[in-house]
């Protein structure tokens, strides 16, 4: 996901704004891998334009015409889209934090692990938590999220009941009252996330990271496998939870976790 650097934005910005106060068409333009911070597009036709890994942050779209745009892996945090046309738009893996999308068409448009946040507005009627994004309260049960990268995002309370999350980054994310029950979680990074009262029961723990993560009022219930997961400085962990990951067998507790150089059974005592 691109980084937010107003200092480093493209010259291409001020050639799109002249194109656009001549009347040139912007339709189908690549624009891609730009840092397009807080520029005026508003009411702009913007179809089927390539808009992808680009910085969008702050970005005035109102009224913009997006049909079929690309905008996979775009930064558009604080971007105001309303009432945008965003038919068949592709926002997969876009962040969309404190974007404004009152009264946007977001028929068929994709949203394949799009980022959102409490504050990102969608339009009235919207089911964005079924949408396949991510955010707080999203349904994504039984979804297909390897490797995903979820730093520092707010999930609190989403559905991730059987979901797959192997290598899955999130390092300080806020995951409080997520349901993992029965998700794979093998060499995921939680380093420094905050998964109070989370339910973890029946989930794949092999080699995850938990560093510094505080799992106050966790359910870790009948975990599957905890071979070479990593508990240093954990906050919060229950007595019961301890004694139950202790009762794995000694060539889980001893499994050396090859990324924290620790194993589990020494990592319990890192507290």
């Amino acid at each position: 996901m691109p980084t937010t650097a107003s200092s480093n934005k493209s010259p291409l910005a001020p050639k799109i704004l002249t194109q656009l106060q001549s009347g040139e068409s912007l339709a189908q333009a690549d624009y891609s891998n730009q840092d397009l911070y807080a520029i005026a597009l508003n009411q702009a036709n913007l179809e089927q334009v390539n808009f992808s890994q680009s910085i969008l942050t702050n970005a005035d779209l109102v009224g913009a015409n997006l049909t079929g745009a690309n905008l996979q892996n775009t930064d558009l945090r604080g971007a105001n889209l309303t009432g945008a046309n965003l038919t068949g738009a592709f926002l997969s893996r876009a962040d969309l934090r404190r974007a404004n999308l009152t009264n946007a068409n977001l028929q068929d448009a994709k949203f394949t692990v799009t980022i959102y946040d409490s504050e990102t507005i969608f339009p009235e009627g919207f089911n964005y938590k079924s949408s396949g994004a991510v955010g707080p309260g999203a349904n994504l049960n039984g979804a297909f999220l390897n490797t995903a990268n979820f730093r520092g995002v707010d999930l609190t309370g989403a559905k991730m009941i059987g979901a797959y999350l192997s290598g899955a980054d999130f390092t300080g994310a806020i995951l409080n009252d997520v349901s993992f029950s029965g998700a794979n979680l093998q060499r995921a990074i939680m380093t420094g996330a905050s998964l109070r009262n989370a339910r973890l029961g029946n989930t794949e723990l092999k080699r995850v990271d938990l560093r510094a993560a505080d799992l106050t009022g966790a359910n870790l219930d009948n975990l599957q496998n905890i071979a070479g997961a990593d508990f240093s400085l954990i906050i919060g962990l229950s007595e019961q939870a301890r004694s139950a990951i202790l009762g794995f067998p000694a060539s889980d507790l001893t499994t050396w976790n090859g990324y924290t150089r620790c194993n589990t059974k020494d990592s319990l005592d890192r507290q």
